[in-house]
């Protein structure tokens, strides 16, 4: 068994101590596969570094926005379930950008030097396909960092996989892990909470690491 450092461990200590803003991720822990601390997003979620914690979330129709300023070295991910919705709330696609790029111009990013790349959107429940909440959301995310002058520098998105994303927020190196195309408990709930909420793009390339 490895025994965690005392650097490492005071680390985490101090990230979970650290007070939680509305809507920011504060699940952390140790990623062994990486050997690095990392912050997982939940849907609704997001969270913003200038250094290399590992941000990582898994995704199914759902949308996963990593944004990263080249000039100051910060970057942030979100994870929203549909485009619009009623109320504030990071679930909810037009609330969750604006609360990413908020907090990240705090950190002193700029809209001009921000980049982005996305990932989900898959239809990953047969029968569902209907309901195009995954095309939904691809559109959305697409459309408003056009609107903002953001540029996709990569994607992955569409098709039928669920993802595992990492996002690196100092370098801004994405990653990303194509799992089987299955309906594992946590992911079919996050599912059936979207299509509950519904009434009844494209796919690109880019640099993207797979892992």
């Amino acid at each position: 068994m490895t025994i965690a450092s005392p650097t490492r461990t005071d680390r985490l200590a101090r990230l979970k101590a650290a007070p939680r803003k509305p809507g920011e991720a504060g699940f952390f822990f140790y990623d062994a596969h990486f050997k690095s601390e990392a912050v997982k997003v939940m849907p609704g979620e997001y969270f913003v570094a200038n250094e290399d914690i590992l941000i990582m979330t898994t995704l199914g129709s759902c949308i996963a926005a990593c944004l990263w300023d080249r000039q100051v070295k910060v970057g942030g991910l979100n994870h929203f379930m549909l485009p619009e919705g009623a109320g504030d709330s990071g679930r909810y696609g037009s609330y969750a950008m604006e609360l990413l790029i908020n907090e990240l111009l705090k950190r002193g990013a700029t809209r001009m030097t921000l980049e982005a790349k996305i990932f989900g959107g898959a239809a990953v429940i047969a029968g569902m396909s209907s309901l195009n909440v995954g095309e939904r959301n691809t559109r959305f995310v697409m459309e408003f960092l056009a609107t903002e002058r953001i540029p996709i520098v990569s994607q992955d998105v569409l098709d039928v996989y669920p993802r595992k994303v990492c996002f690196l927020p100092h370098s801004g190196r994405a990653m990303v892990k194509r799992l089987a195309p299955t309906n594992p408990d946590v992911l079919l709930a996050q599912e059936r909470q979207a299509a509950q909420t519904v009434a009844p793009a494209r796919s690109g390339g880019g640099s993207i690491d797979l892992f």
